[in-house]
């Protein structure tokens, strides 16, 4: 299994319209594409939150064909919503990980 993961920093100031928003929009939007198989959305603690409070989305898919076809037709479109609500006001890294048993 590949997990996607979505690490996020949110300026304070639009900190719970964030995550409502991630809630109830964006994560069921990722989730709709077909992809993922499921998802998690989680705090980062111990985490130095002055400038913002971090959290990690991942999204967990069969292997790694899904996640590139997903990166290449909807995963541009997705961020660009981001973006656009919440310019400025965040900061975002990926990382790709393989479950290992």
């Amino acid at each position: 299994m590949i997990i996607y993961n979505v690490t996020v920093s949110i300026n304070h100031d639009v900190h719970d319209e964030w995550v409502q928003w991630m809630k109830t929009v964006h994560i069921t939007d990722v989730m709709a594409t077909g992809f993922f198989l499921e998802n998690r959305f989680a705090r980062v603690l111990l985490a130095d939150e002055t400038d913002g409070v971090s959290y990690s989305i991942q999204y967990m898919c069969k292997n790694m064909a899904d996640l590139q076809i997903y990166q290449g037709s909807h995963a541009q479109r997705l961020q660009a919503e981001v973006k656009e609500k919440f310019d400025g006001k965040f900061a975002a890294f990926r990382t790709v990980l393989e479950m290992v048993d």
